[in-house]
Parts: structure tokens; sequence; C-alpha cells
């Protein structure tokens, strides 16, 4: 990784028009760019949620999809798929699809920061156990899709935004085991 990440900045039509510094665009006034989201399923038909580690600036120690990141400029989005999938969790990934092609957010936590995003949402598949970095994930789990579900209905303020609003999009979450495991 580069000091300096930057992000693709985006009109409200998805157009791009510019970069800027990822830490500079995760604030109060958050502008509108290009992130990604992708959950990994394992033979077993779970998916892997990750726990943010306590120090991110956004949603620190709150449950999440598998992993999630920006593409740099001119870097295609299924590259920063892989790329992410290295650098968060430690895996390489297969079968990467394309899920959600359109999902689009914005979000205020707590402290007041944004997320406002144009978020294309991957679903990829691996049978490796993940190595988590410790600046990116504080722990993990894989969990039945239709627990997670259940989970995300109960309690949704334990988990990030942006997941609680694509397990309502996904079939994935609703899916039984052996119907997962199949397709």
């Amino acid at each position: 990784m580069s000091e300096t990440e930057y992000v693709v900045l985006l009109d409200d039509f998805g157009n791009e028009i510019g970069t800027a510094p990822k830490a500079s665009v995760h604030g109060t006034d958050t502008q509108l760019h290009l992130a990604f989201s992708c959950h990994v399923m394992n033979s077993r038909g779970e998916v892997l949620v990750t726990r943010r580690a306590l120090h991110k600036k956004t949603w620190p120690g709150v449950w999440t999809n598998s992993f999630c990141g920006h593409p740099a400029a001119a870097e295609p989005v299924l590259s920063a798929v892989h790329r992410r999938a290295d650098f968060e969790v430690g895996l390489a990934v297969r079968d990467v699809e394309l899920a959600l092609p359109l999902f689009r957010y914005r979000a205020v936590d707590a402290t007041g920061i944004v997320e406002h995003e144009i978020c294309p949402v991957y679903v990829a598949h691996t049978d490796d156990e993940p190595q988590p970095n410790p600046d990116e994930v504080a722990e993990y789990r894989w969990v039945d899709p239709l627990d997670l579900a259940a989970s995300l209905e109960a309690t949704p303020w334990a988990f990030s935004p942006w997941l609680v609003l694509q397990a309502q999009q996904l079939h994935l979450f609703e899916m039984p085991p052996a119907v997962r495991r199949a397709s």
C-alpha cells in the first residue's frame, strides 16, 4: 500500500470527476466516491463476516461484510477486489461475481463521519482460512447466512449500515445451505 491512498470521486450520475486522498473524503461532508464490497463464501455455504479494527475512522469495531475497499484511479474494480482480499483478510478468492452492480448508499456514524459511495457488491469463494490484517480486521467468523440475516434483523446497530442494506438485497442471505452449495 502506498503512503497516500486515493479514491475516485464521482458525480451524481456515477461518472468519474477526479481523485482525492482517502483521508480527505471520509469526514462530515463526504464526497460521492467509488468503493466496492465483497462477501466471501466457503464450500460449506458459510459467509465470512469481519469485525472492523477498533482504530478504523469509520464504524470502528462493528461487524461487516468480508472486506471492502476503494479502487485506485484507472484500476479495474475486479483487480481492487483481489488486492483488498489479500491485504485485508489474507485470502486468494475465486469465482468472483458481481451481485449488486448499482448499490449506492449514504450513512452517518455516531461521530458524524459520512460514508457516501457507489459501491458495487461482489460475491467470491474460497476454502482458505483468513489471515486478517490487524490494521483492518479485529476478528472474523464464518457464519450461516440465515443466522447472519436473523442477527442483522435483531441487532442492525451492531453491523455496518452497508452490510444491513446489502443483505436486504442479496438473495444469498435467504437461501438454505443446500441450495447455496449447489449454486
